[in-house]
C-alpha cells in the first residue's frame, strides 16, 4: 500500500514541477537549453577565424578577456546557411566546465515546461544522431525541441576547442611578451 501511494505522490510531483528553458529560433524550429546552462546571451560580434578549424566553427570571441570559441548551430545541424542579422545572437553556454557559443537566429524567450509535457527523444533512423536532443517539450500546440547541450559536440570536438583554446591563449601570452619586449627595448 506505501509503494502505490509514494508511486501517486511522485507522479503528482512531476505533474507539478516544470523546467525552465531558454528558447530561440534556428529556421522555423524552435530549440530550447536548460536556463542554468545559459551565462549570457550577446549580439552578434567580431569573430576571429580559427584556420583548419571543424567546418562548423566560426572562431573565437574575446569576451572580457576570455578567449570562447563559437559554434554556428546552422552549420553543425547541417542547416542551409543563412546571413547574420540584426536577430542573430550568439548563447553563451557551459558545455562540460567551460563556455561556448553558440550562433542561432534569433532568442525567443524564457519557458517553463511541465515535465509532464517532456515526451523523451523520438527514435529515428540510425542514420540521424539524437544524442543531443533531450526531449520535445509541448507548450499549448507548440513543439520545443530540448537539447543537452553537454552533447552537441563530440568529445574529438571539444579536444580540437580546446587545441584552439590553447593555441589563442599561447598566441595572446606570446604578443604581451613580444609587446613587453619591445617597450623595454625603447
Amino acid at each position: 500500500m506505501e509503494d502505490i501511494k509514494s508511486t501517486i505522490l511522485k507522479q503528482n510531483d512531476d505533474e507539478e514541477r516544470e523546467h525552465q528553458h531558454v528558447t530561440f529560433l534556428i529556421g522555423d524550429e524552435t530549440y530550447g537549453v536548460g536556463v542554468e546552462k545559459v551565462k549570457e546571451i550577446i549580439g552578434m560580434t567580431d569573430i576571429t577565424h580559427v584556420p583548419n578549424a571543424a567546418f562548423f566553427m566560426e572562431g573565437v570571441i574575446n569576451l572580457r578577456g576570455s578567449v570562447v570559441p563559437v559554434v554556428d548551430l546552422r552549420k553543425k545541424f547541417k542547416m542551409h546557411k543563412r546571413e547574420y542579422d540584426n536577430y542573430t545572437v550568439i548563447i553563451i553556454v557551459e558545455v562540460k566546465d567551460r563556455l561556448i557559443g553558440m550562433i542561432v537566429d534569433s532568442v525567443s524567450d524564457v519557458v517553463n515546461i511541465p515535465v509532464s509535457s517532456i515526451q523523451s527523444t523520438p527514435q529515428f533512423t540510425a542514420k540521424i544522431k539524437t544524442d543531443f536532443i533531450e526531449g520535445i517539450g509541448r507548450i499549448e500546440n507548440n513543439l520545443i525541441i530540448l537539447l543537452d547541450v553537454d552533447m552537441i559536440l563530440t568529445e574529438d570536438e571539444i579536444e580540437t576547442i580546446e587545441t584552439i583554446e590553447n593555441s589563442e591563449l599561447s598566441s595572446d601570452s606570446d604578443e604581451k611578451e613580444k609587446k613587453t619586449g619591445d617597450d623595454e627595448d625603447q
